[in-house]
C-alpha cells in the first residue's frame, strides 16, 4: 500500500494502551483477531510481528485493523494515536459511554434510543429534530417496540471509498430497514453486459459503461428499492448517486413519486478526504477500481470533497474515517444496553 504522510500518528500510544491492558504482542494478537472476526473485519496476520510493526511506527494500520484496534481497546482513532482529532471530534469515546444504564435499568429504551440520535448528530452535525434522525430512532424503537409504520426511503451517496457502504449497514442494523448495495445487486449482470457490448467487465469511467449500463444498474436497484417500499418495508440504498444528487429535477420527482405512495425521502451524502478514499479503495482491492488508481489524479480533479449535493437533507463526515469508527462504538454500546 503507498505510503502517506500520517498527522497525528503516534504510534507509541498503541503500545501504551496494551500494556495497560495487560496484554502481550500474542495475547493481543489473537484477541485483535476474535474482534475482527465477530465484527466481520479482515485482520489477515494479527501476529506478533504485524502488531509489533503498528506499534513501532514500522507499518501504518490499515482501516480494518483500526477498527478492530478502536472496538477491542473501546477508544477511538485520535485516542490510539492513529490521527489527529478532527474538529469537534470526541476523542475518549468510553467517558461519552460509561453513565448508561445497565441492561436491568428500566431506562434502556430510552437510553438506546439517545444513544443512537447522539451519534448521529455528532457524524452529521445535524440538529436533534432533523426528521431522519427522529425516524431512525423511531424505527430502533418500533424493532424493540412501538413506532410509526410509515416507510422512507433513505438514498445514502458518496464517492467511491467514502464509506457510504459501512454507513449504510450501520443504518441497516439499527433500525432493521432493508440494506441495498448498487453493486451487490447490479455487479455479475453489469460485467456480463459489458463484456456483451465488447467492453471490458470492470470498466466504470467510459462512456460505454455510461450510456449503456450505469441506468440499468440503478434501475435496478430503484425498482428493487420500490419492491420493498409498496409492502411497508423502508429501504437504504447504498450507491454513488452523484449524476442524480447533482439533478435537483431528479431528487424532486423521486420525492413526489414516494408522496404519492406515502413514502418519506432522505438523502444522505458521506463526505470522506483523497487520502482515505485512496486507502479504503486500495484496501479492498476490487477490479472495478483499477482505472481510478491508474489515474488517480485524473480521477479526482473531478471530485468535489469541500461540499456537500444540494439536495443532500445530512451530510455525514467520514474524514479519515471519523463517522465509521463511532459507528463501530455505537453498535458496541447498544450490544451492552440490550444483553
Amino acid at each position: 500500500m503507498r505510503t502517506i504522510p500520517r498527522p497525528g500518528w503516534r504510534p507509541v500510544v498503541l503500545r501504551e494502551h496494551r500494556e495497560a491492558h495487560g496484554l502481550s504482542l500474542e495475547a493481543a494478537g489473537d484477541t485483535l483477531r476474535q474482534v475482527a472476526h465477530r465484527h466481520g473485519l479482515t485482520a489477515p496476520a494479527a501476529n506478533f510481528q504485524t502488531l509489533w510493526a503498528h506499534e513501532h511506527g514500522a507499518v501504518y494500520p490499515g482501516p480494518h485493523y483500526r477498527r478492530a484496534y478502536c472496538l477491542m481497546y473501546k477508544a477511538s482513532e485520535p485516542a490510539l494515536g492513529f490521527r489527529l482529532p478532527l474538529p469537534g471530534e470526541i476523542v475518549e469515546v468510553e467517558n461519552s459511554i460509561s453513565d448508561l444504564p445497565k441492561p436491568t435499568d428500566p431506562a434502556t429504551d430510552r437510553a438506546a434510543a439517545q444513544v443512537i440520535e447522539e451519534t448521529l448528530m455528532k457524524v452529521s452535525g445535524s440538529p436533534s429534530e432533523n426528521p431522519l434522525l427522529t425516524r431512525v430512532v423511531d424505527a430502533w424503537k418500533r424493532r424493540h417496540g412501538s413506532g410509526s409504520p410509515k416507510p422512507i426511503l433513505v438514498l445514502v451517496g458518496g464517492y467511491a471509498g467514502s464509506g457510504k457502504t459501512e454507513f449504510s449497514r450501520f443504518l441497516s442494523d439499527i433500525t432493521g430497514w432493508a440494506f441495498l448495495d448498487k453493486d451487490s445487486l447490479t455487479r455479475p449482470m453489469a460485467e456480463r453486459l459489458l463484456v456483451s457490448l465488447g467492453g471490458d467487465p470492470h470498466d466504470r469511467h467510459s462512456s460505454l459503461y455510461l450510456t449503456e449500463v450505469r441506468p440499468l444498474e440503478y434501475r435496478c436497484l430503484m425498482d428493487t428499492a420500490f419492491d420493498n417500499l409498496h409492502v411497508g418495508s423502508s429501504a437504504i440504498l447504498a450507491a454513488p448517486f452523484i449524476a442524480e444528487l447533482i439533478d435537483p429535477d431528479w431528487v424532486c420527482r423521486l420525492t413526489n413519486r414516494c408522496a404519492a405512495r406515502g413514502i418519506d425521502v432522505a438523502v444522505i451524502w458521506v463526505r470522506c478526504d483523497v487520502e482515505s478514499m485512496r486507502e479504503y479503495i486500495e484496501f479492498r482491492g476490487a477490479a472495478r477500481d483499477a482505472w481510478k488508481l491508474a489515474n488517480w489524479e485524473t480521477y479526482t480533479a473531478g471530485l468535489n470533497t469541500t461540499t456537500s449535493p444540494d439536495t443532500a437533507h445530512i451530510t455525514v463526515d467520514n474524514r479519515l474515517g471519523a463517522a465509521i469508527s463511532l459507528a463501530d462504538q455505537t453498535r458496541e454500546t447498544l450490544k451492552r444496553i440490550l444483553a
